[in-house]
């Protein structure tokens, strides 16, 4: 819990539970459906096991996270007031997208950027069979450049290290442009004209992979005109 206002205002009370360093984010990763300890930690990369487990507690003893076992497989499932959050981390994310400046090089994640993008692929859109993404990121500076998304007919899955199996297209390019595009800043036509990222693949593969991603939830979300101004995120924080 963090330190009490002492204020009677319910904004303040919900604040003394949720303002902590990466609660808010947890929560993010809980009601996009992640309920495991590891697939938390894979949405959270940068987040300490030993703090993702305390924080796991700190929500179970409040009420908003139930804890499920069987046998040795845990669950962590948010309960109906975990569940009410929902609009808030939605409302959230679409006011970041509209009114905060352009993403940094250190908010750069090949990680969160590819498990992201696993739970939205679109099954219908992706051909009937095991189909593998490459992704290879150039950006100076990363250091887990290669990728692999092994789509199949009922699952997604994020490796980074070679599965093995024979690639059906390779993404090359800047891992600063493929999170804009992400993120709904840029189109992928855009990406592919500017040369930000190249395709290998036959061409109607070429064609179809940018459809095989439903992207972020908040790539719709309407920016406001540049006139409007954007709000500065402190460098230190």
């Amino acid at each position: 819990m963090g330190a009490p206002y002492h204020q009677f205002c319910p904004v303040a009370k919900a604040m003394e539970l949720l303002d902590e360093r990466w609660t808010m984010l947890l929560v993010r990763e809980l009601v996009t459906g992640s309920e495991r300890f590891n697939d938390l930690r894979r949405g959270l990369p940068r987040m300490s096991p030993t703090l993702l487990s305390r924080r796991l507690q700190q929500l179970t003893r409040a009420g908003l996270v139930r804890r499920v076992e069987d046998g040795a497989d845990v669950r962590y499932v948010l309960t109906e007031a975990g569940r009410e959050l929902r609009p808030v981390v939605e409302a959230l994310g679409a006011w970041g997208t509209r009114w905060i400046g352009e993403i940094g090089d250190a908010d750069l994640d090949p990680k969160l950027l590819l498990w992201d993008m696993h739970r939205n692929v679109d099954l219908a859109a992706v051909p009937s069979r095991r189909t593998v993404v490459r992704f290879r990121f150039t950006d100076p500076g990363v250091v887990d450049r290669d990728w692999w998304l092994v789509i199949s007919p009922d699952d997604v899955d994020v490796c980074d290290a070679d599965p093995g199996h024979p690639v059906a297209a390779s993404v090359t390019g800047s891992l600063h442009g493929v999170t804009r595009w992400w993120n709904g800043d840029l189109s992928w036509p855009a990406l592919v004209r500017a040369g930000t990222v190249s395709v290998e693949a036959p061409s109607g593969v070429r064609r179809a992979l940018p459809g095989w991603f439903a992207r972020s939830p908040f790539a719709e979300v309407p920016r406001p005109p540049a006139a409007a101004g954007r709000v500065e995120v402190p460098a230190t924080r």
